[in-house]
């Protein structure tokens, strides 16, 4: 007689360029499990207050109109041949979000209350049938609280954001390590600073910190986890 597993819901948050989306996306893969990547939507939205002129120069967000423009932002996940693709009202925008542009305002965005508790509904009900694994900032604390799997993630500014670069480089994407490093830094210090659902460790998740850890390493250390977890429902 064959045993269903039971479905759960899995929340991996933690620093930005941690390597957290990648192995998310692997463990639900693996699993076949559905992937969301909650950071996208907050680069979606980003993206959407640059198109329209809501980032000052300054990298400061003219919140009142982004707010005003919540009702107007549409987004949701498609498979475009073996990847999963970030839709903005329509438009394939992945590759368009992972620009250093959006990078530059992303937490500022990410840190508008209006802006979180628009997109926390859009991903709670997103996950609302279970067997889905979901990253971000606020995975486990806010937006699924009562997740049967947690995990935070970490490494160290210089080794997030020497793999940011790698990875920018390997899409094409002009930036400097320099560049990045500062951008990582800012970024770390916006999301625990911010009032707003700021990014900390739920005291119920599993610590995972993959500063000297492959790929490989790192998604094997995700599936034991998974099946431990599993193993005890």
């Amino acid at each position: 007689m064959t045993t269903t597993k039971p479905l759960i819901t899995i929340a991996i948050d933690g620093y930005s360029s941690s390597g957290k989306s990648s192995m998310a996306r692997q463990l639900a893969k693996t699993i076949g499990y559905r992937y969301i990547d909650s950071g996208a939507m907050y680069r979606a939205v980003a993206l959407y207050a640059l198109r329209h002129g809501m980032i000052r120069q300054d990298q400061s967000v003219d919140s009142a109109s982004l707010v005003q423009s919540l009702p107007e932002i549409n987004i949701s996940f498609a498979i475009n041949g073996d990847r999963q693709v970030t839709m903005l009202n329509g438009e394939d925008v992945e590759s368009e979000i992972r620009a250093m542009a959006v990078s530059n305002c992303v937490s500022p965005v990410a840190a508008i209350p209006e802006v979180r508790h628009a997109l926390v509904a859009m991903q709670q009900q997103m996950g609302n049938e279970k067997g889905i694994v979901m990253d971000g900032r606020d995975i486990g604390t806010t937006v699924f609280p009562h997740a049967e799997m947690k995990v935070f993630v970490n490494a160290s500014p210089q080794t997030r954001a020497q793999r940011r670069v790698a990875e920018l480089i390997e899409k094409g994407v002009q930036a400097t390590y320099e560049e990045v490093l500062a951008n990582v830094i800012n970024r770390d210090h916006i999301d625990e600073t911010r009032e707003e659902s700021p990014l900390r460790k739920a005291d119920d998740a599993a610590v995972l910190d993959n500063s000297e850890m492959t790929i490989d390493q790192q998604n094997e250390w995700l599936l034991n986890l998974y099946n431990e977890t599993i193993a005890r429902k």
